[in-house]
């Protein structure tokens, strides 16, 4: 595996079944997260019951497999967030990248490419993402790909014993840079 900084080509693609066990350790497998991600054990089924059901690609929400150069090196999700416009018009997403995947350059094309793949396959207008307050390193990404802060929402997020702010940013359809 490959750390650091090094540009490395990055792309997304859907899971298959041979990248179940990849998907397993994002429910059971701290260092995964990391600690802004980690909100305790989860079903680690749960995912191998969605990916039955639909290949994780719903209507609703959805999730890619991150290729880092021959391998599966994390996951790109959405989640519809609609607030009261028309189904499909707002995502949530976020990017995951596995141990020894981190780095900038990395992360921020991971979440290039999932904005381009939503803009350009959904009639989402606003894509959103949120990230806990102390977590500088994914703030940075974030305004990297071109996303702006809109607010803090105080206390909305459980970690380690204790409630979290988090930032919120947004990214409208027609602020996006197709790559």
């Amino acid at each position: 595996m490959k750390t650091g900084n090094h540009k490395q080509h990055v792309t997304l693609r859907a899971f298959t079944g041979d990248d179940l066990a990849v998907l397993d350790r994002f429910a059971t497998d701290a260092e995964v997260t990391g600690a802004f991600g980690w909100a305790g054990f989860a079903d680690p089924h749960l995912r191998r019951r969605r990916f039955a059901a639909d290949g994780l690609l719903g209507e609703a929400s959805g999730a890619l497999a991150v290729v880092i150069g021959d391998e599966v090196g994390g996951m790109a999700t959405w989640e519809a967030a609609d607030r009261g416009g028309p189904s499909g018009g707002c995502y949530e997403i976020g990017a995951l990248l596995l141990p020894g995947h981190h780095g900038h350059e990395t992360r921020a094309e991971a979440h290039r490419r999932l904005v381009d793949y939503l803009f350009q396959v959904t009639r989402a207008h606003r894509l959103q993402a949120f990230a806990d307050a102390e977590n500088l390193a994914a703030q940075q990404v974030l305004e990297t790909t071109g996303f702006h802060r809109e607010g803090l929402l105080c206390q909305v997020t459980w970690r380690e014993g204790a409630y979290r702010d988090a930032v919120v940013y947004g990214l409208l359809r027609s602020e996006a840079q197709p790559q």
